[in-house]
C-alpha cells in the first residue's frame, strides 16, 4: 500500500491546498485572475435582458476602474437611480432601465459616455 507525505489539514492553519500547500485561506494558486482594466476612454450604457427572465438591467461598462473605486461608483449609481444592482466582472448592473439617468449622472461628473445598444 502506498504511503502518502502529502499534508491535508494543519491544527495550527487549518485546511492547506494541495498545490502551492499553503492554507486554504492564504491560496495563492486559486486566486481569480485580476480584471483587466484597459479601456479606450469611453464609457459605455446599454440595457440588458438576455438571462434575466425578462427583467431588463442597465449595464454600464468601460469605466476603467477596480476594486474599492468601482464598488462606490456602482453604490453611488445605484442611490441616484433608487434602484439595487451589482458589479460583475467590472461591469457594473443596475436594475431596471435607468440608461437616461446614467448617462446623464456620469456626464455630469466628467465622463465621456456613450449610448450603446437599440
Amino acid at each position: 500500500m502506498p504511503t502518502s507525505t502529502r499534508l491535508v489539514y494543519s491544527t495550527e492553519a487549518g485546511r492547506i491546498c494541495p498545490d502551492c500547500r499553503q492554507p486554504v485561506l492564504q491560496c495563492l494558486c486559486s486566486r481569480p485572475a485580476a480584471v483587466s482594466v484597459s479601456t479606450d476612454g469611453i464609457v459605455r450604457v446599454s440595457r440588458e435582458t438576455k438571462g434575466r427572465a425578462g427583467k431588463g438591467v442597465t449595464l454600464v461598462k468601460g469605466l476603467g476602474l477596480e476594486g474599492d473605486a468601482l464598488t462606490a461608483l456602482a453604490k453611488a449609481l445605484k442611490a441616484t437611480c433608487g434602484s439595487g444592482g451589482t458589479v460583475k466582472d467590472g461591469v457594473v448592473e443596475v436594475q431596471g432601465d435607468h440608461c437616461d439617468k446614467v448617462i446623464a449622472w456620469l456626464a455630469a461628473k466628467g465622463w465621456k459616455v456613450k449610448r450603446a445598444g437599440g
